[in-house]
């Protein structure tokens, strides 16, 4: 599930103040329906892929870049889609980062 296009520019609007209280009304959201955070939240990784279609005849793939957001949560390596984005990621390691992903 992808965020709604009108809160994902919402967020990226968001000076560093909003974003505070942003987290912290997700946080509490978040424990009220018992979900354990703890005081180690998860290094989230936000690398851009370029997506391949699939059909035959595209002359435009691969796509993108998409956004995808990549975590490690019990041991195990979550990833979710956040979107296309325009300008640069959020928390991008490194340009370098990019890759393609077949669709």
């Amino acid at each position: 599930m992808s965020l709604d296009r009108d809160v994902l520019d919402a967020v990226l609007g968001m000076d560093e103040h909003d974003l505070r209280r942003l987290l912290m009304l997700a946080v509490a959201r978040l424990e009220t329906r018992g979900v354990a955070l703890g005081d180690a939240s998860p290094k989230v990784h936000l690398p851009p892929r370029m997506v391949r279609c699939g059909k035959e005849t595209c002359t435009t793939c691969p796509h993108g870049p998409y956004w995808y957001a990549y975590w490690t949560e019990g041991g195990r390596r979550r990833s979710r889609y956040v979107g296309k984005l325009d300008g640069e990621p959020l928390n991008s390691d490194s340009p370098s980062a990019e890759g393609t992903v077949d669709g």
